[in-house]
């Protein structure tokens, strides 16, 4: 039972992260799993089976809300799924040692683009126009959905990074966009995992424990990426990003703790002081100025 308390609690946290910030479920829930002795494919799963709930939970609180691009999510969706399933069924057969540093390079130098596009901004607020083609959309859905299955996480990385990095799609409607299509990849992954590993071979306690946690969640993820700003929204995801993919990266170079400690200590402090700084700045630009008030 205390074990199922304390998974419900990093249920809860996980989905305020990706629901606020559009990833973070699927690495945070199956890090802890994968920790408590959780072999890889089977947490895999039973996160996968708990995003069925939680994200269902997630995107109708974000249409509620007014954050999800229907068309994005048409064109990601199905790639996404087909994605999903071959990276679950692939899983207990393949490894993913190769292609995670590789990836989680292109997505730090992607991380680093977002920090810089947001933070870049000055006194002038964001424009985001243009249309984003299904050409790009497409294989954006297929990797982003395997590598999700395949990794225990990574459609909201992939997705809300590339996606961020566009600058064609303001923030919240790309994390709208990306929890709601999130759902059917959930549930393709769900489906290769019940062909890899039988009912049998998921921890449907665990499961459970994590969805209920995401669910109680949803619905204030979704109002706080509603309230909160383009930049600071931004520069939080690109922190997030930067983080999660160094981590990635020292892993896998077999980078000892004492290193991996301080690095992303470090990394962390300076995420915090940067998201601060955006924040000031918005509230400077929404405070009136005091000479302008005067002389009107």
């Amino acid at each position: 039972m205390p074990t199922l308390i304390i998974l419900g609690f990093a249920g809860l946290l996980a989905q305020l992260v990706d629901g606020s910030l559009g990833m973070g479920y699927g690495v945070t829930s199956t890090t802890i799993l994968v920790a408590a002795g959780i072999a890889p494919a089977a947490a895999s799963a039973a996160v996968h089976f708990a995003q069925i709930g939680t994200t269902l939970a997630s995107g109708v609180s974000h249409h509620k809300f007014g954050n999800v691009d229907w068309r994005i999510v048409a064109i990601l969706a199905g790639p996404g799924a087909v994605g999903a399933f071959i990276g679950a069924t692939a899983l207990s057969s393949l490894s993913s040692a190769t292609a995670k540093p590789i990836v989680a390079s292109l997505l730090l130098a992607l991380g680093f683009y977002v920090l810089y596009r947001f933070l870049r901004l000055g006194g002038r607020r964001p424009q985001f126009s243009g249309q984003i083609s299904a050409r790009f959309l497409v294989p954006l859905g297929f990797v982003g959905g395997t590598l999700d299955a395949f990794g225990g996480g990574g459609w909201g990385p992939v997705g809300t990074t590339t996606l961020l990095s566009s600058g064609r799609v303001e923030p919240r409607k790309v994390v709208g966009s990306i929890s709601a299509s999130e759902f059917v990849v959930a549930v393709s992954a769900s489906i290769g995992f019940l062909f890899g590993l039988g009912a049998s071979g998921i921890n449907w306690a665990f499961a459970a424990a994590l969805l209920v946690g995401g669910v109680i969640a949803a619905p204030f993820a979704a109002w706080m990426v509603r309230h909160m700003s383009a930049r600071v929204l931004g520069t939080a995801a690109g922190g997030l990003i930067i983080i999660t993919n160094t981590f990635t990266l020292l892993s896998a170079a077999g980078a000892p703790a004492i290193v991996i400690g301080p690095v992303l200590g470090t990394l962390f402090l300076v995420w915090i002081a940067l998201v601060v700084h955006a924040v000031r700045a918005v509230r400077r630009e929404r405070t009136p100025d005091p000479e302008l008030v005067t002389a009107s």
